[in-house]
């Protein structure tokens, strides 16, 4: 049978009520690369771990909204309007819970600095600004320009085995990234500017990999995003029939 793959929701203010969604290339992708089915999780905290005993992987997506500095230890806040608290509280427990589970997780752009701080590490609030880092968000113009190839990233690892590259083109459309490095997480992709852009974490004991991309967006057109889905896929796949035997 089909894995089902849950995709956490964000928490979003539409004709003043509060609705959750993401964007539906996520889903699209999955459906399309990996061989599954999209599932929403809604924002509702920690009661919503159980609904990982119905599923076989979690993709952690990207969203506009930063994790609350609050949750890596820092006071000041460079965007006190741009937070989703209830996706924090639903997805930093959850991708503790996922790991420990061995539950396969692919994390994409928010994602990965959700894994990050779940595991202890920190952020750089506005990358842009640290002396000699290029200025890794979107910009103007259309969605095709904003998702557009921008920089290249070296590869290594697991990543770079997955990919069969050591290096190719990525699309850009992020203003925070890791600063201080989880507990457990190894950096698998860094920018020319040294910005980390994928990590793995190394003693997972399934799929679990962190990119600060969006390997989502025309997930077909091109050989290394095909390639993160369908192992991802595979992963889940293989998860699913293990629970399903040992159930």
């Amino acid at each position: 049978m089909v894995s089902i793959v849950g995709i956490p929701a964000c928490s979003k203010m539409i004709n003043d009520h509060i609705q959750h969604a993401t964007p539906a290339r996520y889903g699209e992708a999955l459906i399309a690369a990996a061989g599954a089915l999209p599932l929403l999780i809604p924002p509702e905290g920690e009661q919503m771990l159980a609904v990982l005993d119905r599923l076989d992987g979690v993709m952690f997506n990207g969203s506009p909204s930063n994790v609350a500095p609050a949750r890596y230890g820092e006071a000041d806040d460079a965007t006190p309007d741009d937070h989703d608290l209830a996706r924090d509280a639903t997805t930093l427990p959850m991708i503790r819970a996922v790991l420990e589970r061995g539950m396969p997780a692919l994390f994409v752009c928010r994602g990965l600095q959700e894994l990050n701080v779940a595991l202890g590490g920190s952020l750089f609030q506005e990358v842009h600004k640290q002396p000699g880092r290029m200025d890794h968000r979107g910009g103007e113009g259309t969605r095709a320009q904003r998702f557009g190839l921008k920089h290249e990233v070296s590869v290594t690892g697991e990543l770079a085995r997955m990919t069969q590259s050591t290096g190719f083109m990525v699309n850009s459309l992020h203003g925070q990234a890791i600063d201080r490095l989880g507990e457990g997480l190894v950096v698998e992709a860094l920018a020319p500017d040294g910005t980390i852009e994928a990590v793995r974490v190394a003693q997972a004991r399934q799929f679990a990999i962190a990119v600060q991309w969006h390997p989502e967006w025309d997930v077909l057109g091109a050989a290394n995003r095909r390639l993160i889905f369908e192992a991802f896929g595979a992963a889940c796949q293989a998860y699913r029939q293990s629970t399903r035997r040992a159930a």
